[in-house]
């Protein structure tokens, strides 16, 4: 999305051992007895998704962009002349509340002509987000908790499973945090290599970010920001948590692989 705000996530590193603790670890460990793995992409076809871009009605895959070729889900831009504003995005049909989302990706190529440079290799898994049909013609992108995916550009240190919180905020170390991007810890991911992630989703409660199996996220209250997300918030003006909704892939210019897409429905913590 926009370019990330650094904030330090120091304190976050250093005392992660005693907050994991004092948030139940026992109980994220219980609920984790889930039931079988849901395969959401079949690697044959986007069976089950759904497609908006930005000044297009639902279901119009722009110039062929998510697309699957030698089974993997493809994100290409071989088709664009330049980027003008076409940001898209793929959603599995159905919402979900708890659950753990794993997939495996990797940036691959260049980033289309006349994007803009904070999206270079940049990507996400929307979660939580309001449903494809619920979009305006001309938004770019959903309500929702980005799990951002970024690679490295060759030089400097780019953390991957950020945060980045389109119209919602999150409360981290106890503290509502209203900043639209935030670093994870997780170390930087140069050039086309695979990368695999894990998203644990405890409904409204606390969200857990795993790269290559180590936390480097952990956050909890997703919410709608009263201010942007007006329409999205329910009867009750005081109840802005965002306890389920959907998950999206982006398009946002980089060209990008994923060769497998698996979610495991859990059990809410009692």
């Amino acid at each position: 999305m926009t370019a990330i705000l650094k904030i330090s996530l120091v304190a976050f590193a250093v005392l992660g051992g005693g907050y994991l603790a004092g948030c139940s670890n026992q109980n994220v460990e219980q609920s984790n007895q889930g039931q079988d793995w849901i395969e959401l992409f079949n690697g044959k076809d986007l069976s089950n998704w759904q497609i908006k871009f930005s000044g297009h009605e639902l279901a119009n895959n722009y110039l062929n962009t998510f697309r699957v070729k030698d089974g993997k889900l493809v994100v290409s831009y071989d088709n664009y002349e330049k980027f003008d504003g076409q940001f898209g995005h793929l959603f599995y049909q159905q919402p979900f509340s708890h659950y753990k989302l794993q997939a495996t990706y990797r940036f691959v190529g260049k980033q289309v002509s006349e994007g803009p440079a904070w999206a270079k290799r940049n990507n996400g898994f929307m979660i939580h987000a309001q449903s494809a049909d619920s979009m305006t013609l001309d938004q770019d992108f959903p309500s929702s908790i980005e799990v951002q995916l970024l690679g490295g550009l060759g030089v400097e240190e780019r953390s991957t499973l950020n945060i980045c919180t389109p119209n919602t905020h999150v409360v981290i170390e106890g503290e509502l945090v209203t900043d639209h991007c935030i670093n994870s810890t997780s170390k930087t991911f140069h050039g086309d290599q695979w990368v695999t992630i894990e998203i644990e989703v405890h409904g409204s409660e606390r969200i857990i970010h795993k790269v290559e199996g180590d936390i480097v996220f952990d956050y909890t209250n997703p919410q709608y920001d009263k201010a942007t997300a007006k329409d999205l918030i329910t009867a009750n003006e005081h109840n802005v948590l965002i306890g389920e909704g959907y998950i999206a892939i982006q398009a946002e210019t980089a060209p990008i692989e994923f060769k497998s897409i698996r979610l495991q429905p859990l059990k809410p913590q009692s």
